[in-house]
């Protein structure tokens, strides 16, 4: 009697055997990822052997810089641990944190690292624009949006950015009197995008009147904590579990909000130049924009830049050109704000240049050192990036004969990391900018 291949038994000891396999599958799979843990570890305890840290949990890593005493702790660290120290994520991940200007001048002063590392995890985001791209596309893109940022073209922004300015102060001014306190981080902000959609990519409107905006600086908020977030969870780093997860849902809308945005600014701007005035005027230009000069580009071997990277460029731009000024500006008025001696004083510096109520031009800005040291001074103290991220792609020796292997992962901060009480001690003027940016 022939048992049918579809009967109960047959298939429960199917089942039963593809069960088996897929364990032994998983299981092999499980020995490997142990055995490159263990590998990947082994081999950054060797290269971080010369570079004493705090200790840390074998699996967790330094755990006390993932809470709210972060910062305390790496400045503990930073006084403790001379040039560098190494910092765990967690068991096989781990980057040197440099903050010794020697150091730095090494670093910076080669031309061969590569922007990886936790960046990598920007890249649904933001694509691969200047911030993520090595070798030569990043050559390539770098001289092709030079020009974007030459003086002549600056120039003429500093009427737009005042007008941006003044909107925002008006607003302030109505608000004043309703509230006793102001957030000003998010108008700061929509004045931010405001300027640099006018300056950058051609807009003709206001983005503090539009209220639609809104939406795009909440998702760029959602995503900035997301990254941050991802960053320090260990389970989060592999894409596919990350996208099943609650914050990875999060994040793709966020995402699709943010690039919804930046389409948005493309075809605007790409319907507008089928204009044959608007043409013209491009034609009158003497330098153009920074999204014209995407549109027009043409790459080495004469293609124009595809759709992916000319969306990429513009959502690196949009974002850090507004988001991280809005932070600086925001701290800046924090750092006067905490020592009104020098707040006045830059006052009565801008009051007796534009005593009759003028708006700033590009002349004035060389005519106010006061408060341009003291701009620089707050931005060296709370820097809206305080640190980049490189991988080195050859061995690298430093000043004190302490090396670091290829492929080693490194975050250089570009501030002097230094409690406020010594610094006050070194430097009682606090305005050491220029010196600093000059010894780096």
């Amino acid at each position: 009697m022939s048992v049918s291949a579809l009967s109960p038994t047959r298939f429960a000891g199917s089942l039963s055997g593809f069960l088996q396999v897929a364990s032994v599958i998983g299981l092999l799979l499980l020995l490997v990822k142990a055995v490159q843990f263990y590998l990947h570890r082994k081999w950054l305890l060797k290269a971080f052997q010369q570079f004493p840290s705090p200790p840390f949990h074998w699996f967790f890593g330094h755990k006390q810089f993932k809470g709210e005493q972060e910062l305390q702790e790496i400045v503990s660290c930073i006084e403790n641990f001379p040039s560098a120290f190494p910092c765990w994520f967690w068991g096989s991940n781990a980057y040197l944190t440099v903050y010794d200007p020697d150091y730095m001048k090494v670093i910076l002063g080669r031309s061969d690292p590569k922007a990886n590392g936790i960046y990598r995890l920007l890249a649904p985001w933001i694509g691969y624009g200047l911030l993520l791209l090595n070798g030569q596309p990043w050559f390539q893109h770098r001289r092709m949006l030079t020009p974007a940022f030459h003086y002549d073209i600056l120039k003429p922004y500093v009427k737009n950015m005042a007008d941006s300015i003044r909107l925002m102060l008006d607003k302030w001014e109505r608000l004043a009197s309703q509230e006793s306190s102001i957030e000003i981080f998010q108008h700061i902000s929509l004045m931010t995008l405001d300027t640099v959609m006018k300056c950058a990519f051609s807009h003709k409107g206001s983005v503090q009147v539009d209220g639609n905006y809104k939406t795009y600086l909440q998702a760029i908020g959602d995503l900035h904590n997301l990254f941050h977030s991802r960053v320090r969870n260990i389970f989060h780093q592999n894409d596919t579990i990350y996208r099943l997860s609650s914050n990875g849902h999060l994040a793709k809308q966020a995402c699709q909000l943010a690039h919804d945005h930046t389409d948005g600014v493309i075809k605007l701007r790409k319907d507008q130049l089928q204009n044959e005035g608007e043409l013209e005027n491009i034609k009158k230009k003497r330098r153009l924009d920074f999204l014209d000069i995407l549109l027009f580009a043409r790459m080495e071997n004469g293609d124009s830049m595809s759709d992916k990277d000319l969306r990429a460029e513009v959502d690196t731009f949009m974002f850090e050109g507004h988001d991280t000024t809005a932070s600086g500006v925001s701290w800046i008025f924090y750092a006067l704000a905490t020592h009104p001696e020098h707040q006045q004083r830059c006052r009565e510096e801008v009051q007796s240049l534009l005593g009759d109520g003028s708006s700033i031009t590009w002349d004035h800005l060389d005519q106010i050192p006061y408060t341009t040291m003291c701009i620089k001074e707050a931005l060296r103290l709370y820097p809206p990036v305080p640190g980049i991220v490189r991988e080195l792609s050859t061995s690298v020796t430093f000043p004190d004969g302490r090396s670091l292997p290829k492929e080693l992962l490194g975050i250089f901060n570009l501030s002097i990391w230094m409690s406020v009480k010594e610094r006050m001690k070194e430097f009682p003027h606090s305005l050491m900018t220029d010196f600093f940016v000059s010894s780096i």
